[in-house]
């Protein structure tokens, strides 16, 4: 084979990936939104979850889109762990759909009638200002690109000839007389191959060509078919790598899942492929050898996965055991969790105002973590440590934003049923209580977003405005320290007004410091945007302190109700 040949074989290679990567990227700028939305809100139970990963991965043709997209939903603490592997089942069972697709009209139809119209049809499009019709533009360009890179590539492989290729021939036979290790070998070509190309749909597609062509028989090209399902997992693995401890265990389900598909059906391989190529031949019988083998591949991708998922989706949870005991958290990885109210409503109201009050406390916590994460960064001078800090605090802000919902939804159906007057002024107290919290981690956010305007700046605070963002951090944390006292107080012991105290302390302090701030840039002790910055953090710290004596008035609103009736 000559280097032209290789080179246009890889072509063609190219052009099929590009199109399968184009028109997938079209369809997800398309429908991204409304497919994100559904992939965050359709995943109620396992089966809802499994027709949304199936849905979302057959409307983007791209089941690494999918999954990788499933990690980072975990990753942000938009799905659990339970969530995310009833997806990611169902995004398997999405994916067959592009084999099908190059199945019957790639290999029963000459594309290349088609592809350049639909070239000309896409061409106004992609230049058109609405992005609508621009991604609609992208999609059938990409569309096209794939079935013309799959019919040169076809084209391609039938001129080498490759059937009466002697040295094939020889390779192909001395692998068939290896018996069942022949199945392991071409099983483990596939899996390289995918992790190669990172495309499973690509290796599928030149699997078809293989087998159509007479190359390879139906069993090699199914052993191709299941190491391309373990190579697919890779991708998702490598997306996770950077990602907190749930994000690698929603990568690493990806793998269990389709390893342990491969798994059983190297136990019944041939009578599992008989019956596949007996269910073609029965549905399709008059179909031509080479177009039926096509088929009996599509149909295989499809009852491998099928079946895999019909065997698993009732072990979800052992699976979630499983994989967690495997990849263990780490002390410092953030994870979204409700720890008291994930499990539904309790029997009474009382119960379940009872732990929202024990979520909510742990909610305080975490704000009181995202706080310290900021007392860090303003001394974090290296580059890298910076950035990762910073990236930390975003990631707990989204916690935040999060567990700000999922409490306050929780509160609501509490809310619905059957209460005393005590009990929904309760709840009404802490609704409130919760959105002063998310206040708290917002306001955390912009001091960690003010000193990394600062850092990007390349300029520093004096060593006069470090102690004075200090102390007023000091007084920050003990305010927060002292509403956490209360909300965990059930003696009644915590004194409120010491909160009120320090609160009115930072009110002075701002003040002073907001006076000398003027005359220190009026002296040329630092620069008017070093002001700027030094002003913006004492003034959010200011208003975090407003937030907390809110969560403490909200708290103490009640008691303080029920006194002045008494002296009414």
């Amino acid at each position: 084979m000559s280097i032209f040949v290789f080179l246009k074989l890889l072509g063609s290679l190219a052009l099929l990936m590009y199109g399968m990567k184009t028109m997938s990227e079209g369809l997800q700028k398309l429908t991204g939104g409304h497919l994100r939305h559904i992939l965050g809100a359709m995943t109620t139970n396992r089966f809802t979850g499994l027709l949304t990963g199936a849905f979302v991965t057959g409307a983007v043709q791209s089941s690494t889109a999918t999954t990788v997209m499933t990690v980072s939903f975990v990753n942000a603490g938009l799905l659990t762990l339970a969530q995310a592997i009833s997806v990611i089942m169902g995004a398997n069972i999405g994916t067959t759909l592009t084999a099908w697709i190059m199945s019957i009209f790639g290999f029963q139809m000459n594309m290349s009638n088609f592809v350049f119209p639909l070239f000309a049809v896409a061409l106004p499009l992609i230049f058109s200002r609405k992005s609508g019709r621009k991604s609609f533009g992208e999609f059938i360009f990409g569309f096209s690109f794939m079935f013309l890179g799959l019919t040169t590539l076809r084209e391609n492989a039938l001129t080498m000839d490759l059937e009466h290729n002697e040295a094939v021939i020889s390779f192909i036979a001395s692998c068939r007389g290896l018996g069942f290790l022949s199945t392991l070998l071409f099983l483990l070509v596939g899996s390289v191959l995918t992790m190669l190309v990172q495309s499973s749909a690509a290796v599928m597609a030149i699997t078809l060509i293989l087998c159509s062509g007479g190359v390879l028989d139906l069993y090699m090209g199914i052993a191709l078919v299941m190491g391309e399902n373990i190579g697919t997992t890779v991708t998702s693995n490598i997306a996770a790598l950077t990602g907190n401890a749930q994000a690698r265990r929603a990568a690493f389900a990806h793998f269990i899942f389709n390893t342990f598909g491969v798994i059983w059906v190297l136990c019944v391989f041939h009578p599992f492929v008989d019956m596949v190529r007996g269910l073609v031949r029965w549905m399709a019988p008059d179909a031509s050898p080479h177009i039926a083998i096509t088929y009996a591949l599509s149909a295989f991708h499809t009852c491998f996965n099928i079946c895999n998922v019909l065997i698993l989706i009732w072990f979800i949870k052992p699976m979630e055991r499983i994989i967690c005991r495997v990849i263990k958290a780490k002390d410092d990885d953030e994870e979204f969790r409700l720890r008291y109210i994930e499990g539904g409503l309790l029997s009474t109201a009382e119960l379940s105002i009872l732990q929202a009050r024990k979520e909510i406390n742990l909610y305080a916590k975490r704000t009181h973590r995202m706080f310290g994460f900021v007392r860090d960064l303003l001394h974090t001078t290296d580059d890298d440590a910076f950035t990762r800090l910073f990236a930390r605090i975003e990631k707990y802000e989204n916690i935040s934003d999060r567990m700000e919902v999922e409490i306050a939804n929780y509160l609501n159906l509490v809310s619905e049923g059957r209460l005393s007057s005590e009990s929904k002024e309760q709840i009404r107290e802490m609704l409130r209580e919760v959105s002063e919290i998310e206040s708290i981690g917002d306001s955390c956010y912009n001091l960690a977003r003010t000193l990394n305007h600062k850092h990007s700046g390349k300029t520093d605070f004096t060593e006069k405005q470090y102690e004075h963002i200090e102390l007023m951090f000091q007084f920050v944390n003990e305010a927060m320290m002292q509403m956490m006292a209360l909300l965990n107080d059930t003696t009644h012991e915590v004194d409120p007004n010491v909160s009120f105290n320090i609160e009115q302390e930072i009110n002075n302090y701002r003040d002073q410091l907001k006076t000398q701030n003027v005359m220190d840039i009026n002296n040329r002790e630092y620069g008017y945007q070093m002001g700027v910055h030094y002003m913006d953090l004492i003034a959010e710290c200011e208003k975090l302190g407003d937030y907390v004596i809110n969560v403490v008035e909200a708290y103490t609103e009640k008691k303080a109700t029920a006194a002045l009736s008494a002296v009414g």
